[in-house]
């Protein structure tokens, strides 16, 4: 038997046990239309899928972007997989409200560090789907490793623990094409120009080709010049890795930075 209605609606639960000749009887304004309840139920489905978490995210295991990894290849692939989220539209969007914000105030360990162009299209934790306190960034036009960029870096891998030291550089990147133009520029713009000159003289003046060549060439930079960074990435404490953002798509290509 049905139970009563109550404020003028039925019950699903009701309406499956409701005979046709009963359904009948029902005044259509009180009682949901099919296609308001197909609506809904669809509705209700789209909303779950947009909240389930991916399923290499189990319930013992929690969330990825929550759990720090314990080596540096654990982190780097922490990292892809968290651009992977991003760039399907399916973001874990962890670590981005109030109690880690509280959390991480008195201390910081980020797992991964950032040598990334200054692009306000290219936000670093965003494109990686990591929140507060999970990456230690530097940004400068062109992602050019400079002796400011080098000593923040060296504190970001050697004091604060990170295990990844990740070059990122950019589709169409407005330093690399300047550079490769050697249009008159006004200010102190030219000045990031010798920095990135190597890698527009290998790529023969291709745009794309020398925005691949500057992330490999300032990862060498990175390694070979700073002896703290070095000496982590013979322990094997760290590894220096590379990539190209696609403004158009959120993935990250990886560049083979030979470090």
């Amino acid at each position: 038997m049905s139970r009563s209605l109550g404020s003028g609606q039925v019950a699903r639960s009701d309406l499956r046990g409701i005979s046709l000749a009963d359904e009948a009887r029902v005044d259509n304004r009180k009682r949901p239309s099919r296609r308001r309840f197909l609506e809904r139920s669809v509705g209700a489905a789209a909303a779950g899928a947009l909240l389930r978490v991916p399923a290499a995210a189990s319930a013992s295991e929690g969330p990825p972007t929550a759990i720090p990894p314990a080596t540096p290849e654990q982190a780097l692939a922490q990292l892809y997989e968290g651009n992977r989220r991003f760039a399907a539209g399916q973001p874990l969007a962890a670590h981005r409200d109030m109690s880690r914000v509280k959390e991480v105030a008195p201390k910081q360990a980020p797992f991964a560090a950032f040598l990334g162009c200054a692009d306000s299209r290219v936000p670093i934790e965003i494109v990686f789907d990591q929140g507060f306190g999970d990456l230690f960034v530097t940004r400068i036009a062109g992602n050019v490793a400079t002796s400011e960029n080098i000593g923040s870096l060296e504190f970001g891998t050697l004091l604060l623990g990170a295990k990844v030291l990740y070059v990122l550089g950019h589709t169409a990147c407005g330093a690399v094409t300047a550079t490769i133009k050697a249009a008159e520029v006004p200010g102190q713009i030219s000045g990031l120009f010798q920095h990135i000159r190597p890698a527009a003289k290998a790529a023969g003046g291709e745009v794309e080709k020398a925005i691949r060549e500057n992330v490999r060439i300032q990862a060498q930079v990175l390694a070979e010049s700073s002896p703290v960074i070095a000496r982590l990435v013979r322990q094997k404490q760290l590894l220096v890795a590379g990539g190209v953002y696609d403004l158009a798509t959120g993935r990250v290509t990886p560049v083979e930075v030979g470090v």
